[in-house]
């Protein structure tokens, strides 16, 4: 007998700031491991950075956060296993990364293929014999044009965050918008499901 606003009021923005995290975390390191693997093509460097995105993009996050709470809460004792609404920031370290794994991976694979495309192209070399090189070169005409097409894979990433958190949370004990789903499933629950 509660509306379903007051059992979601508290728990969505904590989904929310928790999915903005893997955002904020995922978004710029994957945009650099994709501009140094393009940069260093057909290298030890690329070759590295390709199977971390395979591996990114084929395990499952909620793997990374089991992977996680046993190396870094179980065996080193650096950070806690579960979410603590004391410790907001080093409680959702974790979580964060296990979340952001993934669009890390997915940006880092399309940022390399589109920036390959780039460096290639005609107008790379005008500018080359223009005289603009090194970081001049890469921030200012490269990746700016490569990321035209990584702009428009980022809602899907959003919403895949999103719905990716669920079974995070539950693992973390973070008190979101998918450890409630997670628990309403566990009790048939179906309006709240619904």
């Amino acid at each position: 007998n509660m509306p379903i606003s007051q059992m979601l009021d508290a728990r969505l923005w904590v989904s929310i700031r928790l999915g903005l995290q893997a955002i904020i975390v995922g978004v710029p390191v994957g945009i650099v491991l994709g501009i140094v693997s393009a940069l260093k093509k057909n290298t030890w460097i690329d070759t590295l950075t390709s199977v971390f995105a395979v591996l990114g993009v084929s395990i499952p996050n909620f793997l990374f956060a089991m992977l996680f709470i046993l190396l870094f809460s179980k065996t080193l004792n650096w950070l806690p296993s579960i979410f603590m609404l004391q410790k907001p920031f080093v409680s959702s370290i974790m979580p964060t990364i296990a979340l952001s794994l993934f669009s890390i991976a997915q940006i880092a694979r399309f940022t390399r293929s589109e920036m390959i495309e780039v460096l290639d192209s005609d107008y790379m070399l005008l500018a080359e014999s223009k005289g603009i090189s090194g970081p001049a070169l890469i921030f200012r005409h490269a990746l700016r044009n490569a990321l035209i097409p990584i702009i428009t894979v980022l809602a899907p990433l959003i919403v895949d965050l999103m719905t990716g958190s669920l079974v995070v949370e539950k693992i973390f004990a973070i008190p979101g918008v998918g450890s409630l789903l997670v628990t309403a499933i566990q009790s048939n629950d179906y309006n709240v499901v619904i």
